[in-house]
This record gives structure tokens, sequence and C-alpha cells, in this order.
């Protein structure tokens, strides 16, 4: 895990395997208390979910066809395919 510390209006950028196409842009928008706003940008063909429903799609998906996965079980799969 790659922990960064960014401040009001600083951004993180996740680029693509060729390091040069820019595929997430995380900003922070607002911090208040424990609570942090943050604005992500990227293209419609970049699906963005918060974690606790990327872990249900990856259960649905898994219980529609349990077969698939099998090799490699892992406890949260970087891709649902």
């Amino acid at each position: 895990m790659l922990v960064l510390t960014r401040r009001h209006q600083e951004a993180v950028v996740i680029s693509g395997t060729n390091g040069l196409e820019q595929v997430v842009k995380v900003t922070v928008l607002d911090v208040r208390g424990s609570n942090v706003r943050l604005g992500f940008e990227a293209s419609d063909e970049v699906p963005i979910h918060r974690a606790e429903i990327w872990d249900r799609i990856c259960a649905e998906r898994r219980i529609s066809n349990p077969l698939q996965g099998a090799e490699q079980p892992r406890e949260r799969p970087p891709y649902c395919d």
C-alpha cells in the first residue's frame, strides 16, 4: 500500500501501465474532522466504486460464476472479470 499525505486541493494521479496515460485523478476537496471529501476524475470507461460496493460486485460475480478465479483465491481480487 502506498501512503501519501495530501492537503486541500492537492491531487494524486494514477497512471496506466505505460506510466504516461492518466487513468484516475483523485483530489482532496474538503477535510472536516475525520471526514475527507475526495473528487475522482476518470473517463466514463473507468468504473469507480466505494470499496464495500466493489466487494459486493465481486461477491455477486463469484456466486454467479463459482469456477471463475478458483485457481487463485484472493481476499479482494484486483479485477472482477
